[in-house]
């Protein structure tokens, strides 16, 4: 049997809707499907604002934007997260400042904020990384104090709190992302932007539809549109929120599913946690679970390197994942030079365990079986 890492859940009403949509004879963006996505994630988290675009990567670059940026200014990101983070700033100028994680999860260290904030300073991007959420509390009470932009890199934090709060909800902006290794999927790529704060609102639009008050003409503000600022084609068409849309309606399902998997694990391999083999991922008080990982850290590079190969050998594919930006060969020349402890042992001592909705509790208990076996032999 061959267990992958990820594979995308059908609900089974994709194709309907998808067909539903062709039928209105608009395919380009903001149609039907887009306004009824938007509104179902105004509504049910509470978001000021939404806009879908493209894909995730098109949200952070969007919030980058919008973050008004000049030469030389700083932008706080930790280095344990995917380039698209760190990639979207540096397009607009932005110097990127990289940020360590902390030790008991692969978040970025809120206590590191205030020796990293200079007068430069201008954006600090907390990444949930696996749905869990950054100490948000610290974060933006230190972005009050000096005055600064948060946005939230909530790629992996659909449906997840941080004291009760929605994560992408709680910075001046937020980017989420729909691609086919998240919780749900808008037909292989997707995102959306949240915007948080009224002084953005009207530029993001603006920026959405490639730098034109189209909206507006839309709402019939204005009496003609047309080109009045930056922007980009940031807009999905309707067949990709159509299938977003099927994957909305059944959230709740996958959910549940993918947190019985995910408690399964934990249950089954806190036990050999207990003896050290590896630590499991810690839940902070303040977060909530949403099941989009879940991940081991072994002690060293060479643990990791054979529980990768004893899953392989066995039909599993348990994979790594981000390597630190920092020491990446694009920007280590640009680096500061300091350390990132904490990034780096989760670069070679992290692995994910497969994990998405179709999964079954049998195929997880294998699993878990083959992994017990590799340390008891």
């Amino acid at each position: 049997m061959q267990i992958p890492f990820n594979k995308p859940h059908l609900t089974g009403k994709e194709t309907h809707y998808m067909y539903e949509a062709v039928n209105t004879g608009k395919l380009s963006g903001n149609g039907v499907f887009t306004k009824r996505c938007q509104q179902w994630f105004e509504s049910r988290y509470g978001f000021k604002k939404t806009l879908l675009t493209t894909s995730g990567t098109d949200a952070l670059e969007m919030c980058a934007m919008l973050s008004s940026l000049q030469p030389g200014d700083e932008v706080i990101v930790p280095s344990y997260t995917f380039v698209s983070t760190a990639l979207a700033f540096l397009r607009e100028g932005a110097k990127v400042v990289f940020a360590d994680s902390m030790s008991c999860n692969p978040n970025l260290d809120a206590d590191c904020l205030e020796s990293l904030i200079t007068s430069r300073t201008r954006v600090i991007v907390p990444v949930h990384y696996a749905g869990v959420a950054c100490d948000m509390n610290a974060i933006m009470e230190v972005a009050k104090k000096h005055n600064l932009i948060v946005v939230e890199d909530a790629a992996q934090a659909i449906d997840s709190y941080c004291n009760g709060q929605p994560l992408g909800g709680i910075g001046h902006l937020a980017a989420f992302s729909f691609h086919e290794t998240k919780n749900i999927t808008a037909g292989g790529e997707g995102g959306l932007l949240v915007i948080n704060d009224e002084r953005f609102i009207r530029r993001a639009e603006i920026i959405w539809e490639k730098g034109t008050n189209r909206a507006e003409f839309f709402r019939g503000e204005v009496n003609k549109y047309g080109w009045v600022d930056m922007g980009s084609s940031f807009l999905p068409s309707e067949v990709n929120a159509a299938f977003l849309w099927a994957q909305l309606e059944s959230l709740d399902e996958i959910q549940n599913k993918r947190k019985l998997l995910w408690n399964r694990y934990h249950e089954r391999l806190t036990p050999l946690a207990e003896k050290g083999f590896f630590t499991l991922p810690h839940i902070p008080a303040y977060a909530s679970l949403n099941a989009h990982m879940f991940y081991l850290v072994l002690p060293d590079l060479a643990s990791r390197t054979s529980l990768i190969a004893t899953m392989k050998a066995n039909g599993v594919l348990a994979v790594f994942h981000y390597l630190s930006l920092h020491s990446s060969e694009y920007y280590k020349d640009r680096h500061d030079g300091r350390a990132l402890e904490q990034c780096d042992r989760y670069a070679d001592c992290l692995v994910r365990l497969p994990l998405y909705y179709d999964l079954t509790i049998e195929e997880v208990d294998m699993i878990c079986d083959y992994i017990t076996a590799h340390y008891h032999g």
